[in-house]
Formats: C-alpha cells, structure tokens, sequence
C-alpha cells in the first residue's frame, strides 16, 4: 500500500488514503500501454466506408447493345466497373474486420501502468466527496477551483454519486468514467483525473474480483 493525499472541492490537502501499490505504483510500461490502446481504438472503429461491386449497383440488366455488327467494343452490363455509374473494383467494404485481443490481464496491467504514470506525475487528485447537485451550473461552480477550463479532465465518480455524471455533458472537455469500466484511453486522454474518495476503494474491490475470477 502507498499512502497518497486527500482533497476537498478547494484544492486544499485534508488528509491522506492508502492505496494500492498494484494499481497505483506500477511500473510505466509504454509498450504494453499502446498495445491496449491500439486494441482499445480498433474494436471501437464503425466501419462506414462502404463502395457497391456490380453485383450491388442498380440497373444494368440489358446488355447495351449487340455483341457484334455495332463497331463498338462488346459490353454485357452499363454496371460493368468499366462503365460511368458501375461498380467498383477493389473499393473499401464495410464487412472488413479491424477487431483485435488483447489478454484480460494484460489490459488491466496496462490501466494499472496509466494510473501509476498520472499518478507519480501529479496529475491524479483524489478528492474528499462531491455533493449531489441537480443542475449543471451547480456542478461548474463546484469544480472551477480544481478543473481549469484550458484543460481536459475525466472524473470518477463513486456508485453514489453516479448521478453526477449527467451535468458533464454539457461542460467543454471534461469526461466520466466509472470505477468498474476504466479503460486506458479514457484515463491516457484528460490532462488530469479526479477519483472520488469512495471510488478509490471501490476500483480495488472491482479488480480484485476480477483478478480472482481469472
């Protein structure tokens, strides 16, 4: 266990948390970070680019005209590639497959490798609690003192306070994640990241099932 500081919605040290060392004092392991992320990327990527072969483009049932006497070159389809208006040859289709593994484990090492880099550069702040707000305005004044509007940040909120996610939304770069769904280009992307106190325990509760399980 390490022990790492507490603070309130003013930026002010209250206090300390032990958190731990597997999770938050892991060795930063870039390789394996943009392997995670690579897979992360490619299993997220909608395939839209999408071209129609002859088979698929409308029309072209009669031949244009008779395979000999005309002079001109035989044709069978006006929807022969060849054509204005055909299909195409070799054109990109949506049934291409960019999905990618990754071993569960070594995902989760690689979340673990992001939140000890963040964390020993000073760019994680555990924060005491966030009070329950029912408007998105409420929530901005809360923040203004530990999130800077030039920055990107992603904030974690306890199961309790889950609800607070919602007021996010509508406020420029700021990004939420859950304790149970973390994931390495939700924590590699923000400036900063903000854990609820509670949210702490709850990661480490989550991932030690996890980690039995397998």
């Amino acid at each position: 266990m390490i022990q790492i500081p507490v603070y309130n919605l003013n930026k002010e040290k209250i206090g300390e948390i032990e958190v731990p060392k597997r999770i938050f004092g892991k060795k930063w392991s870039p390789d394996l970070v943009h392997q995670a992320l690579i897979t992360q990327q490619a299993n997220g990527r909608n395939v839209v680019a999408h071209t129609k072969n002859r088979g698929e483009v409308r029309g072209g049932g009669k031949k244009p005209w008779k395979q000999k006497g005309t002079g001109r070159s035989r044709h069978g389809s006006i929807r022969s590639p060849l054509w204005i208006g055909g299909g195409v040859t070799f054109g990109p289709r949506k049934e291409r497959v960019f999905e990618r593994k990754i071993n569960k484990k070594m995902n989760q090492s690689a979340i673990f490798s992001v939140l000890s880099k963040k964390m020993a550069d000073n760019e994680i702040f555990v924060i005491d609690s966030f009070p329950k707000v029912n408007k998105t305005g409420e929530f901005s004044k809360l923040i203004k003192n530990i999130f800077e509007p030039k920055n990107t940040a992603t904030f974690i909120f306890s199961e309790k306070n889950k609800d607070n996610s919602k007021f996010l939304k509508n406020i420029p770069r700021t990004f939420c994640l859950s304790p149970k769904s973390l994931n390495v280009y939700g924590l590699l992307n923000p400036k900063n990241i903000f854990i609820e106190k509670d949210s702490v325990k709850e990661i480490s509760d989550h991932y030690k099932k996890v980690l039995s399980n397998n």
